[in-house]
């Protein structure tokens, strides 16, 4: 039963943007809107029930799984699914923004509302398709499935410039999925296994480990392939541009979700699977991570357009990623999967307030707003909390990424550099977070709408709030609660990461998730960290 209703998760949504895509258009009866809202809905329900319902065998492997034939069985590829700690997370973030961005779009006032709720739904199901793949042929499948509906709705709703846009985007994506291709084609031709799975990959690696140069070789095909699908520097170029064009649902499921595929594939089968490679190209992790919060963090500082400023800060957010798989450390790839998480969730809820702001102010120009606190003061607060969140402030899912990604920095003696650096980044955020607030929030509102001042229909409809509160309370969740996903992502990071794993890095994340009492500081954790280990019932179970 819980394997059917995974894959009803993928399935169901597909088949109401279908039907949303051949039915008439008649956006007014409310049967269409409790069809679309059953398509967003349907895989958050699911994906929940399936975190309710999950159990590990402690080794790291699968639950939920099912095989379908597909007539490829000779090449050794099944629609085989499944969820273990590391996907589930990601599985659960996709079935969230996909419920919110879906809810927002449904408010939309677009004459072809039919036709953006259908292709945001089919995107869906191949989101939740991607994270649920075991079989790597589907989980390639999945993501390239997801992507046309974003080039769709960029060429449609793009505006003036949508087919430079469009074909900039589908130049970079196309070059990273055939990097990506080759990458996972070549890593099963020389592994030796018997099927695509991971699962077959993992055993056939652990039997027979490849040659240290094999290893380097088909890292870097998989580096530089997933790094473009995640606007990795000097490759980020598509990323920003294709997120101001797109329309709302479409940046939120992209941004949030879509573009975790390439560091999904890093951190669930890369490293571990090509040890010795990934070590040979550790510096250009770092190298290239810290261009991305640096050098693209001060390009965010300069930008006067809210929706480009959301766009940079989404690619500056990801060197935290690629520094942090680049400590080969648990704590490190755990700080990575809540990272991923957290920026799913917070820079979605910042493109869907971008476009709530925007309609208040007919602009995306900051300089040209001022005063929404006194227009619209719900959704300033949402604003002044995503902008909190993206930051990194205590409280939100964002904070423990960014703090065990650091810690695993700090724990290696090597790396302490590449901590420094990183978090100037901290500040970066700051600043150009601190600045939008102020241009927007506050002032006096600019002189043609000031007539809205008192009505309270200027403030966020039932929509609006409802898709932000979903994003904003999962935001605070896991903030607040971050064994949510620690403790089940643990047990499968270990086995894959256990012989790279510095002994008091994995100590350190003891400490952090297991102390029952909020009030001891870090310091104290970290010392008392090895006395508690064998006391505590912490993320990493020995």
């Amino acid at each position: 039963m819980h394997s059917q209703l995974l894959f009803s998760a993928i399935w169901l949504p597909f088949i109401i943007g279908v039907l949303f895509l051949i039915l008439p258009q008649n956006k007014s009866t409310s049967s269409y809107r409790l069809l679309g809202i059953t398509g967003g809905f349907w895989p958050f329900v699911v994906a929940w029930f399936l975190y309710s319902q999950y159990q590990s065998d402690g080794l790291g492997g699968y639950c939920f799984e099912f095989i379908l034939p597909t007539g490829l069985e000779s090449l050794g590829i099944y629609l085989h699914l499944g969820l273990n700690g590391i996907s589930l997370p990601l599985f659960i973030l996709s079935a969230t923004v996909g419920a919110a961005a879906i809810l927002y779009a449904l408010d939309s006032k677009d004459a072809r509302l039919n036709l953006y709720i259908g292709l945001l739904l089919i995107m869906l199901s191949g989101l939740m398709g991607t994270f649920a793949s075991i079989d790597l042929f589907f989980f390639y499948f999945f993501h390239e499935f997801a992507l046309i509906p974003t080039f769709v709705m960029v060429l449609i709703w793009g505006g003036l410039a949508r087919r430079v846009i469009a074909l900039e985007m589908t130049i970079y994506l196309t070059l990273g999925a055939l990097l990506s291709l080759i990458g996972l084609i070549a890593l099963y031709q020389q592994s030796g296994a018997d099927s695509f799975t991971m699962i077959a990959l993992k055993e056939a690696l652990a039997n027979q480990p490849l040659s240290e140069t094999i290893q380097s070789n088909i890292f870097a095909l998989l580096f530089f392939g997933l790094g473009i699908l995640v606007s990795l520097f000097p490759f980020h170029s598509w990323a920003p541009k294709g997120y101001a064009a797109a329309p709302t649902g479409a940046a939120m499921l992209h941004a949030g979700v879509l573009k975790k595929f390439g560091l999904y594939g890093l951190l669930q089968i890369a490293i571990p699977l090509l040890p010795s490679g990934a070590s040979q190209w550790s510096l250009w992790l770092c190298v290239l991570g810290l261009c991305n919060i640096l050098i693209i963090g001060l390009v965010t500082l300069s930008q006067k357009d809210l929706k480009q400023m959301i766009g940079y800060s989404s690619v500056m957010h990801m060197g935290y990623a690629f520094i942090g798989l680049a400590t080969f450390s648990i704590l490190g790839a755990g700080g990575v999967l809540l990272l991923l998480v957290a920026h799913g969730l917070s820079v979605a809820l910042l493109f869907l307030l971008s476009t709530s702001i925007y309609k208040r102010f007919a602009s995306f120009d900051m300089t040209a707003m001022g005063g929404l606190g006194k227009i619209a003061p719900n959704l300033s607060v949402f604003y002044v909390l995503a902008i909190m969140a993206s930051i990194g402030l205590p409280g939100f899912a964002n904070f423990w990424g960014e703090f065990l990604i650091f810690t695993a920095l700090a724990e290696n003696e090597s790396m302490r550099w590449v901590l420094y650096l990183a978090a100037l980044g901290i500040i970066i955020s700051a600043v150009y977070g601190l600045k939008s607030v102020g241009l927007i929030v506050f002032g006096n509102p600019p002189k043609h709408i000031q007539v809205f001042e008192n009505q309270a229909s200027n403030d966020m409809n039932f929509s609006e709030k409802t898709s932000a509160l979903i994003l904003i309370l999962s935001l605070l969740l896991v903030g607040v609660f971050p064994k949510i996903f620690s403790d089940r992502a643990n047990e499968a990071l270990e086995p894959l990461y256990n012989s790279q794993t510095i002994s008091s890095t994995a100590s350190t994340a003891v400490s952090i998730f297991t102390s029952t009492s909020t009030e001891k500081s870090v310091h104290s954790d970290l010392d008392a960290c090895e006395d508690s280990l064998a006391l505590n019932e912490g993320l990493y179970h020995e």
